[in-house]
């Protein structure tokens, strides 16, 4: 029996915004989009849309809603995410606090009201 080779792992602490952690260059923005879009991905699959069906609410084409639901949000601002869930029914409320803590940056936080928050950084 072959003898079990133990290998060490090299493990570190999370920011808590995975975009910032791999060094992207605006980590709070890609993160905020990130949880609109997965926001918009949760409302078309709990409505059992189509990505064309979608794409017609949305007033996109339908490869416009794929990358949207992959996650390829380059092409994409944070207004125009907050539009398609204005587009699908949805309200957005903005509010701004001041931030307390000297260890974690301050930043944006995405809330679906229904839910928890995803991620809070």
């Amino acid at each position: 029996m072959a003898k079990k080779r133990e290998e060490k792992v090299e493990v570190s602490t999370s920011s808590g915004n995975v975009f910032a952690d791999l060094g992207f260059a605006n980590p709070v923005e890609a993160l905020a989009k990130s949880d609109l879009a997965i926001l918009i991905y949760d409302i078309i699959k709990k409505r059992k849309l189509t990505q064309k069906a979608a794409a017609e609410i949305l007033g996109i084409d339908q490869p416009k809603v794929s990358n949207i639901i992959c996650g390829r949000l380059s092409g994409y601002t944070l207004d125009r995410l907050m539009k398609h869930l204005v587009t699908l029914g949805y309200d957005i409320e903005i509010t701004a606090k001041q931030h307390h803590s000297k260890n974690i940056p301050a930043g944006v936080h995405v809330v679906n009201a229904s839910k928890q928050p995803r991620l809070s950084f």
